[in-house]
C-alpha cells in the first residue's frame, strides 16, 4: 500500500474518552513555565496546540486556523475512493454532523489523504452524496506534505510510505477544543465511541475557552 495512516501505538491519547468527571483531559506535549503575576512567580502548564494551517474546502474556499478561533471541532483523515472503512466512518460522522450542523461554534474537518485524486470538485461531489449542506462540515484539500505534516506532528497520527498504489488508514476522530488543544480521540468505526464523542463535544461547549 502507498500510504498507511495509523494511531501511534501506546499513546493514551488514542483511546476513547470515557469520563466520570465532566472535565475532559488535555492531551499532547506540555511544559511547565514560570511567569510573574502581581510581582510573584507562579508556575503554569503550557499545552501543545494545533498550529496555523491553510487548506481549501469543497466549496473552493480557503480555510485557515483562524476560522476555528473560539470553536470546537472534530477532524479525521479519509479519501473518497476508499473501499474499506471510510464509508462507515463518514456514516458515523453524519451522527456528529446532524447533532451540531446548526451550531455555529462547532465544525467538522475531514482531510483527504489522496489530494492527487480528491480535487475540490471531487470533494464537492462526495459531500453532495453524503447530503452535506451549509458550512459546518468541511472536506479539505491541500498539498500532500502539508496534510501529512499536520497529521503526524500535531494530530499525532503517523504516516508511513508503502507500495502497490493504495492507502490503508485507521479511522480516528480527533476532538480539538476552543484553544486548539487535543481533548480526545475516538474510533470512528465504533458507534459507541462516536456517541461518546458527541457527549464530550457538548461538555467542551460549556467550557469558557480561557
Amino acid at each position: 500500500m502507498k500510504r498507511i495512516f495509523y494511531c501511534l501505538a501506546g499513546l493514551v491519547l488514542f483511546t476513547a474518552c470515557h469520563h466520570a468527571d465532566p472535565t475532559l483531559p488535555i492531551y499532547g506535549k506540555r511544559e511547565l513555565v514560570t511567569k510573574t503575576v502581581n510581582g510573584k512567580s507562579e508556575e503554569d502548564t503550557v499545552y501543545a496546540t494545533i498550529p496555523a494551517f491553510s487548506f481549501v474546502n469543497q466549496y473552493g474556499k480557503t480555510i485557515t486556523d483562524k476560522d476555528l478561533d473560539g470553536k470546537i471541532y472534530v477532524t479525521d483523515f479519509f479519501f473518497t475512493s476508499c473501499p474499506s472503512i471510510c464509508p462507515g466512518m463518514q456514516r458515523n460522522m453524519l451522527t456528529v454532523y446532524n447533532e451540531f450542523k446548526t451550531d455555529p461554534n462547532v465544525k467538522i474537518l475531514s482531510h483527504t489523504i489522496d489530494p492527487k485524486h480528491d480535487t475540490v470538485a471531487v470533494l464537492k461531489q462526495y459531500a453532495d452524496k453524503l447530503g452535506l449542506s451549509g458550512d459546518s462540515w468541511w472536506l479539505l484539500y491541500g498539498k500532500k506534505e502539508d496534510i501529512y505534516d499536520i497529521a503526524e506532528k500535531h494530530y499525532l497520527v503517523s504516516v508511513d510510505a508503502q507500495g502497490n498504489g493504495g492507502f490503508i488508514h485507521q479511522g480516528w476522530f480527533v476532538l480539538v477544543d476552543k484553544q486548539k488543544r487535543i481533548r480526545g480521540s475516538y474510533d470512528g468505526t465504533d458507534m459507541k465511541q462516536v456517541n461518546q464523542l458527541v457527549t464530550d463535544m457538548h461538555t467542551l461547549e460549556k467550557e469558557s475557552g480561557e
